[in-house]
């Protein structure tokens, strides 16, 4: 298959032009040649798209993805990466998921408030704290 055009890429990838302009610039995707003034990609770019997609949705920030691509030495399988990436990142679910629910109990104990006063509310939830999860 020929180079394709940005504009089509974004088309295959349900991007902007921007969107991926901006993964260029921050190395995540490759750099690419240049024809005319035009950026050409390779078909294998859908592929960095399609990781890049999957690691956005399943929590990855752009550094995390960074790592994922760029992190690890040369030769290192890609279930190893994810692995490593998915291990820390099920940890930082794990301790937002934590937080949460702690959230949701002080979010209940201020809905059955009855106090008159936000003074006496800072009284009453200082004397009355809440279990830990």
């Amino acid at each position: 298959m020929a180079n394709i055009t940005i504009g089509e890429v974004a088309r295959r990838a349900c991007l902007r032009a921007s969107a991926i302009r901006y993964y260029e610039k921050i190395g995540l995707l490759p750099k690419t040649q240049r024809i005319r003034g035009q950026r050409r990609y390779e078909p294998g770019v859908l592929n960095y798209l399609a990781v890049i997609d999957v690691a956005k949705r399943a929590g990855f920030r752009i550094d995390e993805i960074r790592y994922l691509f760029h992190g690890f030495g040369r030769g290192i399988p890609a279930f190893h990466r994810w692995q490593v990436l998915a291990q820390r990142k099920i940890t930082e679910m794990d301790d937002l998921i934590a937080r949460a629910k702690k959230m949701k109990r002080l979010l209940q104990k201020a809905d059955r408030c009855k106090c008159l006063d936000l003074d006496d509310c800072g009284k009453a939830f200082l004397a009355r704290p809440t279990k830990k999860a």
